[in-house]
């Protein structure tokens, strides 16, 4: 075919593509057509395939010109498509015709589309120019570890019946409680049975904690709470409550002692308490490692995307909007549908939640398409014997056998997003290479997990 084409780039990492089509193949797909009504029109008074040419085109003449319109754009479109490849659609953004063109067998055939594509940096090549990052100081100590073997100590408590049945702080209790009006009558919709808290945790709707100190199993009580007027609680800020409060159950949490014998219930791969602290140990190092990276990693495409700007094509904010709205679904076990249902009875709206992601969602494309763009530049790939390696350092980081990591990666999914984590792990060893890299805050072991 034919034919001219011309690309005019658009707000928002949008084209317009113009194609204009030969006169000659205008007439000759034109004649193919209308070969094709012949064949097949079944027209009263004559026999099927000896229609005369004229009584179709009389009959029917605007199917013809449509049939015709519709088979030149898709042809041209797709031979366009097939030779290009910075200006193709992306997968989500269907193209869009200005308005259908006039048909005339004796002329050019020209259109006009619209569509989202890729987004293309406004520079030649991303600029690092200025681009540094602090490191945060951080050690793993011993107090951290400690905290970590608490949790797990405290993880495996035992929960028994307290003998004296007086509430103390730690405790764990469950009680009855209801508002009471001025007149001592019950509050409607107010009551609450057989609601369980930990003493001193603020767990409980009214922070009756300190209140219910020293109360003893089946007791009730009247307590009077007045709350300060910046309470992080809205309804209950500058208020005065009267609540009926009765203690229906104490219980102790009992920890096991930190020996040889809890760190082998905790894990068969533990034979000692010295075992699991090297363990934790060897786990919170590799966890502080990732954090540092990933806030490194994060602060440089901060810059990179503040000093490279280019735009996110609505199709392309759309569908990763939508792709969050279905994930958030699925981990409420329903479907999107549902899901909007459920906003909406809770006094939000789908389109509130969807504004509010929108910046996040923006940040994060950007973010992606920045390291895609430098990855094709830096024309960054990996062979087998890198993946290889990949599999071993997996296994030895999580305790696991070669085997078992590359059974895991066997699906062609996730061996190909192994495949694209290790393109990008060399893209930022590269970097690194090319950046001032100083030392930050000292951070303590929780103080970095705060971070963002």
């Amino acid at each position: 075919m034919k034919l001219t084409k011309e690309f005019t780039s658009l707000e928002k990492s949008a084209v317009k593509l113009t194609v204009t089509i030969s006169k000659k193949d205008v007439e000759e797909t034109y004649k193919s057509t209308l070969a094709k009504y012949v064949k097949n029109a079944q027209i009263p008074g004559f026999r099927k395939g000896h229609v005369p040419a004229s009584v179709l085109e009389r009959k029917y003449g605007e199917s013809l010109k449509a049939d015709t319109i519709s088979e030149l754009i898709d042809a041209s479109f797709s031979e366009v498509l097939d030779k290009e490849t910075d200006n193709r659609p992306l997968p989500y953004s269907q193209p869009v015709m200005d308005e259908l063109p006039p048909f005339d067998v004796t002329k050019e055939l020209k259109y006009s589309v619209t569509y989202d594509v890729f987004p293309k940096i406004k520079t030649e090549k991303v600029d690092f120019t200025g681009v540094a990052v602090k490191e945060p100081q951080v050690t793993v100590t011993e107090d951290d570890v400690n905290e970590e073997i608490k949790a797990m100590q405290e993880r495996n408590a035992m929960v028994i019946d307290k003998k004296d049945e007086t509430v103390e702080k730690d405790n764990i209790v469950t009680v009855d409680f209801f508002e009471v009006d001025e007149n001592g009558n019950e509050v409607a919709d107010t009551k609450r049975e057989d609601f369980v808290f930990t003493v001193g945790s603020g767990e409980n709707l009214y922070k009756i904690d300190d209140d219910i100190l020293g109360m003893k199993k089946d007791e009730t009580k009247e307590i009077t709470k007045k709350y300060k007027k910046d309470d992080a609680d809205p309804d209950l800020a500058g208020t005065t409550k009267k609540l009926k409060v009765t203690v229906k159950a104490v219980k102790l949490r009992e920890l096991p002692a930190l020996d040889d014998d809890f760190a082998q219930d905790c894990s068969e791969k533990y034979n000692t308490m010295a075992d699991m602290k090297s363990d934790i140990t060897k786990n919170m190092e590799l966890a502080k490692s990732r954090k540092l990276k990933e806030l490194k990693n994060n602060s440089i495409l901060e810059q990179l995307v503040e000093k490279n700007p280019f735009d996110i094509p609505a199709s392309m904010l759309n569908a990763e909007l939508d792709g969050r709205w279905s994930m958030m679904a699925q981990q409420f076990q329903t479907t999107p549908e549902q899901l909007e249902k459920m906003i909406v009875a809770s006094g939000q709206t789908k389109e509130t939640m969807l504004k509010e992601w929108t910046g996040d969602s923006e940040k994060m494309l950007k973010s992606r398409i920045i390291v895609d763009t430098l990855i094709r530049e830096r024309n960054i790939s990996v062979t087998p014997e890198e993946i290889e390696a990949e599999y071993v350092k997996i296994a030895e980081e999580g305790g696991m056998t070669v085997e078992e990591v590359k059974k895991h990666y066997e699906d062609p999914r996730s061996k190909e997003y192994l495949i694209d984590d290790t393109k990008e792990n060399k893209l930022y060893d590269e970097i690194y290479k090319e950046i001032k890299v100083s030392k930050g805050d000292k951070l303590s072991f929780k103080e970095l997990f705060e971070q963002r």
